[in-house]
């Protein structure tokens, strides 16, 4: 857990410095920072998503995950996630961001193969290198997203706290499990749902990329399957 640990650490400390040079920053110009940002999630997401071996595993992933995703409803879900704890958390207080900045950085930091790899490797060897440099991404890109989108980028640290988490402690029985082959589809998944959640920053145009999750997770049924026949 202490490379999980560090990861929570650097994007709380990446957020508050984030929030501090918010209030220094016109609107004008957060709206701008944001499409930049914006852009930046995009080449993230298709720097990833190419990385694909098998393109059928992708559209069946995005096909089971949505189906599964959007009879729970949980963009829904984490929407409302996101108000409860913007209205104990700022005692009352609004912030039109504090929801999607919750959403949007959540998704970013736990989507990936660092974070599977990292989580992992931390578990089973003590090895932390790989969460040890995501912890540096994680922490650079939480000030510029927090100071965009505001204070519920932190909380997206409890995210990445329970995800990687349960990834390192469990490690042991899901480590045979967790193939390379399923791990790069995994990953290629999750690169499209970072896509969409650039294009979300980008456009007015709402793509559900929390109904979309349980996509990231079919690979692992997928991939052995497919080997079957």
């Amino acid at each position: 857990m202490i490379g999980t640990l560090i990861n929570f650490a650097a994007i709380i400390a990446g957020t508050a410095l984030g929030l501090l040079l918010r209030k220094g920053i016109p609107e004008r110009m957060r709206e701008t920072v944001m499409q930049g940002l914006g852009l930046c999630v995009l080449l993230i997401g298709v720097s990833g998503a190419i990385k694909t071996g098998d393109t059928m595993c992708v559209i069946v992933s995005m096909v089971v995950g949505g189906l599964l995703g959007s009879a729970v409803n949980i963009e829904h879900r984490l929407d409302q996630l996101g108000a409860f704890a913007e209205r104990k958390l700022l005692n009352g207080r609004s912030d039109s961001t504090f929801a999607k900045g919750f959403v949007t950085a959540s998704l970013v930091y736990c989507v990936g193969a660092m974070a599977i790899v990292g989580a992992m490797d931390s578990g089973l060897r003590g090895n932390h290198a790989t969460l040890i440099a995501k912890s540096a991404l994680d922490g650079v890109s939480a000030i510029f997203f927090a100071s965009t989108m505001g204070a519920g980028v932190g909380l997206s640290a409890v995210a990445v706290l329970v995800y990687q988490g349960a990834i390192a402690l469990l490690a042991t029985w899901i480590a045979p499990i967790l193939t390379n082959s399923i791990i790069n589809e995994m990953s290629a998944v999750g690169s499209l749902l970072i896509i969409g959640i650039g294009l979300n920053m980008l456009y007015d145009k709402h793509i559900a990329v929390g109904n979309l999750l349980p996509a990231i997770f079919i690979p692992m049924a997928y991939v052995p399957l497919s080997t079957l026949f």
